[in-house]
């Protein structure tokens, strides 16, 4: 399959995703009864989200014009893929990322995702059966040429010892943050909670942490951010909210809450599943520049980053870890 058959298909599978047929419904269902995380509606803000934003006709040839991308591969390898299950297809770039680059792919997929992506291949799979071939999936990667693993800091240790004699990107723990100013009136406020709460803030481009200078009035953000007290419902969600309420009280700590999300003075950037960590700031534009050159962050919202409300709407360029995928894959 040419590059040009690739992409046609891509562009279908993104108009499949946007039909919603009935086999993607119980596809749904399926993923949600697995993995309580999932909810019918974060599923169907990923794969919206991959399906006009990284399966868009433009966008692809965007990227193809961008990095050169060969009309066929001559020699292509096997890519193993280990892929994250920390939100609904969560891995789905990976796998873009080497379907466009024409090397073959092994995908271990998370014990959380397994039903998701799987999904969409079989799709694939069903356009053409040789894509069979260079699509697979194993529970074992053995015998790759290269190697793409996404996980925790532990885990990347690891990815680390096990993938050190072959080309490999390993990736770890990340979150994001947000610098306010204390100006942002209510519509940028409620962006902002689309922010933190998607996904329940599990993905590595959820806020977790916010900056703001002193004297900060959190009533107004606290207020706007009750647009979201429905996940209360969400009994996972609750078992946190809780837990992690109980802990700040028996620890006498201080803490302000609006019902459904704890806000607490804290110097980590990552915070846990219904806990937001806030801090304060001196000069915003230094603050900027430590983040930017954090590790652990994976972007920014706010104070000249990104606008609120866009962490969750990455492009096809915006990689995880600041690891351009593509650019490994070709010099493979």
């Amino acid at each position: 399959m040419d590059l040009k058959q690739r992409l046609n298909l891509l562009v279908e599978l993104g108009d499949h995703i946007l039909s919603m047929p009935d086999s993607w419904l119980s596809t749904k269902e399926k993923a949600y009864h697995e993995n309580g995380w999932f909810t019918p509606e974060f599923i169907d803000l990923s794969a919206y989200n991959i399906a006009t934003r990284f399966l868009n006709r433009t966008a692809l040839e965007s990227v193809v014009k961008q990095y050169s991308l060969p009309e066929s591969k001559l020699r292509p390898l096997d890519v193993g893929i280990v892929m994250a299950g920390n939100i609904p297809l969560v891995g789905f770039h990976d796998f873009l990322c080497v379907f466009l680059s024409g090397h073959n792919q092994v995908i271990k997929l998370s014990s959380k995702d397994k039903v998701l992506l799987r999904y969409l291949v079989e799709w694939l799979w069903a356009k053409d059966e040789m894509l069979k071939n260079t699509i697979r999936f194993s529970e074992m990667l053995k015998g790759c040429d290269a190697y793409i693993a996404t996980g925790s800091n532990n885990s990347s240790r690891y990815f680390e010892y096990y993938f050190s004699r072959f080309p490999h990107l390993i990736r770890k723990n990340r979150s994001s943050a947000a610098i306010l100013t204390g100006s942002e009136d209510l519509s940028q406020l409620a962006a902002l909670a689309d922010d933190v709460y998607t996904y329940f803030g599990l993905g590595c481009r959820n806020v977790t942490k916010i900056y703001v200078p002193e004297n900060y009035d959190f009533v107004p953000l606290l207020e706007t951010f009750k647009i979201y007290n429905h996940l209360f419902d969400h009994h996972k969600y609750k078992n946190n909210y809780d837990y992690q309420l109980a802990m700040l009280m028996i620890n006498r700590e201080q803490y302000m809450t609006n019902g459904s999300l704890i806000l607490r003075k804290n110097n980590s950037l990552f915070s846990p599943v219904s806990v937001l960590h806030y801090d304060y700031y001196d000069d915003p534009a230094v603050l900027a520049a430590s983040l930017a050159a954090s590790e652990a962050v994976q972007c920014v919202v706010g104070y000249n980053q990104l606008p609120f409300g866009d962490s969750q709407k990455p492009r096809l360029t915006d990689f995880a870890d600041g690891a351009d995928t593509l650019q490994f894959l070709l010099s493979l």
